[in-house]
């Protein structure tokens, strides 16, 4: 049986959501009301698109955050996000880490390993 799951993610900023799925190849829906889930839709204040999957990932505001719902029923989302959205958070921790360094005026110095992902921030 299908069900919406809550992706355990803390996000704070929009653009920094939005560049992390553009780094996984995803496409963010701004200011789309619901998302498709398993023959349904779910009310929600922006949605992500998954290439390839017939579901979508809902964006919802919730006190100053933004809280992301899927459904893993459709395989395409977990190979594009990860399992739990393990990709995804780790797309949003590189962009977010990214952002605070340039606003500092820092360089920063990414490599991809196999893996994971090392960033190196100088001054």
């Amino acid at each position: 049986m299908s069900h919406i799951s809550k992706i355990e993610l803390e996000v704070k900023d929009l653009f920094v959501l939005k560049a992390a799925c553009q780094r996984l190849g995803l496409c963010f829906l701004q200011g789309k009301k619901e998302f498709r889930w398993y023959g349904k839709s779910a009310r929600c204040d922006h949605a992500i698109r998954v290439p390839g999957a017939e579901y979508e990932i809902g964006v919802q505001s919730l006190n100053g955050k933004y809280e992301l719902q899927c459904d893993y029923y459709d395989p395409n989302i977990g190979k594009a996000i990860g399992a739990n959205g393990g990709l995804l958070k780790q797309a949003y921790a590189v962009e977010k880490t990214r952002a605070e360094a340039r606003r500092k005026g820092y360089t920063v110095i990414e490599k991809k390993l196999e893996d994971r992902i090392l960033v190196h921030v100088r001054m």
